[in-house]
């Protein structure tokens, strides 16, 4: 199908639909011959991931935006495939195996190239935060010693000594001889005084134990980014 490069620019993006005019997918890239005329499409079906399935241009018509190829939804579907956006010439290999699925006979010459669509490559900075470690200080466990008053009490023994009189009566006066003149007699007496002795004992044992948390920290930047407007003549754009 001979088309014009207005033509072909207008291709992309645009509805491909088979025979019937059920819709196939949308055009993801055109190739053209030696001569400029486009002689395969790429169809994005939304099934097949980063990959478009191939159709041939030959026999295809434009109506009204769209593109109808003469061959059903299936077919086209199953069709071998390249990646999407791919700007890469068809390979021998790719061509054989396209030729033989839509039964068609192999042309001569070089491989189709990629048609260039007027583009833009738009861009636009993306924010990169991550984290990196540094010190922030060090744990230590320092032993120092400290002195305290400490209050306490004991319980002190002593003896106290109490003077008993008993009066002699007839019955015990037999245990006891009058006798008159100096005499003395001693008792030995105890008490008790507090003691203080210290000891060291072990009471604790002390480390340092160290765990990650993650908390979420804002981050504030700014980045740029750009932005296409077209602008097209009233009576050129398209209808939806």
């Amino acid at each position: 199908m001979r088309m014009t490069e207005q033509q072909i620019a207008a291709l992309y993006g645009q509805d491909v639909q088979d025979r019937s005019g059920a819709k196939i997918g949308s055009v993801g890239q055109i190739w053209a011959d030696a001569t400029g005329e486009p002689t395969w499409v790429s169809v994005a079906t939304g099934t097949m991931g980063h990959h478009e399935a191939m159709a041939p241009l030959a026999g295809a018509g434009v109506h009204e935006g769209r593109l109808t190829v003469p061959y059903d939804k299936s077919t086209v579907r199953s069709a071998p495939s390249v990646e999407a956006g791919t700007q890469q010439p068809l390979s021998n290999e790719q061509l054989t195996q396209l030729y033989r699925h839509y039964r068609l006979e192999q042309q001569a010459g070089p491989p189709p190239r990629a048609s260039g669509a007027p583009d833009l490559v738009r861009s636009e900075e993306r924010l990169r935060v991550g984290t990196e470690s540094e010190p922030a200080g060090a744990a230590r466990l320092r032993k120092h010693v400290v002195t305290e008053d400490v209050h306490t009490t004991v319980p002190v023994e002593h003896d106290e000594v109490s003077v008993v009189r008993e009066p002699i009566t007839a019955a015990n006066r037999g245990d006891a001889r009058a006798r008159i003149g100096e005499e003395q007699r001693e008792m030995e007496l105890r008490a008790e005084r507090p003691v203080v002795g210290k000891e060291q004992v072990p009471v604790e044992r002390v480390r340092l134990t160290k765990d990650e948390v993650v908390e979420e920290q804002p981050v504030d930047a700014q980045v740029r980014r750009e932005r296409v407007d077209a602008e097209v003549p009233e009576p050129a754009r398209r209808r939806r």
